[in-house]
């Protein structure tokens, strides 16, 4: 096994979670606790990673500050790529090639999903498969509309999103991930222009037709964050034991916190009154006040965050002065 290097996209703007990312990037938003990078570099570490990039543009130094702190948490060296104008999934490839210079495969996730995927045996399945890029792939869920990626009976790639690629009879659609496997030579078909380069729209049309793309259907649990109903469910699957933790051992989302109900936890230095009333699934982050006669349900307390004696904060996330409805 040769360097395999990480990289975190994480220079979106996170529209559908405003205001809560007016205050952070939505990849260090907190999810019971630890920002959702650390779950994200935590899962590139126990790949085997030892170094990682992310890239930035969105609030780019509170961006690199939690990102590196994270990378120090899990034990992985950082390098942090800065992207003035935001140049989309294979621009990311692009602007940090030096920084990716010397791995044997990177490890390609998204910032704002939690996904306990298992990266080892995906690395098997891609280095086994010769392709260039091997993208992982689930079972759509249910009710979701999201773009399809469809794969042949050998597991090629044909098509995605209904429009990219040489398509073909007889293929199986599948939900991605965001998790790409892919070696280093990927790099030498990521075009100069556009700037603003998609690997699905841009990179991998043009290698499907000869099978260098691969689909990998993984199991695990998956949730993409982007909005605040999916950031809430998320965190609540967390504190209610529905998110299997072993892989992200070293981002310890739960070390510290205490337990206040079956469901309910309450990070170090929170004060819960003993009047108040707290029902599961919740988080009280550090710093935070919830006095008598207060009411917090199927909700998140940003760190910091006061409540008013009486008040009533459910399926909400409540951010020092800000509340959003989830």
């Amino acid at each position: 096994m040769g360097d395999i290097v990480g990289m975190v996209l994480c220079a979106g703007l996170g529209t559908r979670l405003r205001p809560l990312t007016d205050r952070v990037p939505k990849p260090a938003v907190p999810v019971c606790g630890v920002p959702l990078v650390r779950w994200a570099l935590a899962l590139l570490a126990g790949a085997g990673a030892r170094r990682a990039v992310v890239n930035v543009h969105h609030l780019p130094e509170a961006m690199a500050d939690a990102a590196g702190a994270a990378a120090r948490a899990v034990g992985l060296d950082l390098a942090v790529s800065r992207e003035p104008v935001i140049a989309g999934t294979g621009g990311a490839l692009r602007e940090a090639r030096a920084s990716l210079s010397g791995a044997e495969a990177i490890l390609l996730v998204n910032g704002d999903v939690l996904f306990d995927a298992d990266l080892g045996a995906a690395l098997a399945a891609h280095r086994a498969s010769g392709a260039l890029a091997t993208m992982l792939l689930l079972p759509m869920p249910a009710g979701a509309r999201y773009a399809s990626v469809e794969v042949d009976g050998a597991g090629a790639v044909r098509r995605i999103a209904g429009a990219f690629g040489p398509g073909g009879d007889g293929l199986a659609p599948w939900h991605f991930s965001g998790v790409h496997v892919l070696s280093p030579a990927l790099l030498d078909h990521v075009p100069a222009a556009p700037f603003e380069c998609d690997v699905n729209r841009h990179v991998y049309p043009p290698l499907m037709a000869r099978g260098a793309v691969r689909g990998l259907v993984a199991g695990g649990y998956w949730n993409d964050l982007g909005a605040p109903a999916r950031y809430l469910e998320a965190s609540a699957d967390v504190l209610l034991g529905r998110v299997p933790l072993g892989r992200f051992a070293r981002a310890a989302p739960l070390a510290g916190t205490r337990l206040v109900a079956p469901g309910v936890r309450a990070a170090a230095g929170a004060c819960v009154d003993p009047g108040a009333i707290v029902e599961a699934p919740a988080f009280v982050g550090a710093r935070c006040t919830v006095p008598a006669g207060a009411r917090v349900k199927d909700a998140i307390l940003w760190e910091g965050t006061a409540l008013a004696p009486g008040e009533v904060v459910e399926h909400a996330i409540a951010a020092g002065s800000t509340r959003v409805a989830a």
